[in-house]
């Protein structure tokens, strides 16, 4: 059995339709924005909500399933990892950024 260290699960909703990109020999790559939200209650009774927006990349079979299926506000579970990446900006600001890579994406809500 394979125990993976770094593993992610995420259920939300598309903040945008998938971005396609062919590389190399035809190769499929998507991003998009996913927004998880969790729902609690304050001190005081009170209903709060927030919202994380995640960065999520997809490659090969996963990802063409994704650009042909998936459209922005449609509700998913993405499983996969996380990786972080830095650059320096024109200026010389560090940047950072952080993403999710899918391995699997299922999804989810009611058929149209």
């Amino acid at each position: 059995m394979t125990t993976l260290r770094n593993s992610v699960n995420l259920i939300g909703r598309l903040g945008n339709d998938p971005e396609a990109k062919t590389y190399g020999d035809n190769k499929t790559r998507v991003r998009f924005s996913l927004a998880t939200t969790e729902i609690r209650k304050d001190k005081e009774g009170e209903r709060q909500e927030e919202t994380q927006w995640h960065n999520v990349i997809a490659f090969g079979k996963t990802a063409e399933i994704a650009e042909k299926y998936l459209k922005k506000g449609k509700e998913i579970a993405v499983a996969g990892k996380i990786t972080y990446s830095s650059w320096d900006d024109k200026d010389g600001n560090k940047k950072y950024m952080t993403e999710i890579i899918a391995n699997e994406i299922q999804m989810l809500g009611a058929k149209k």
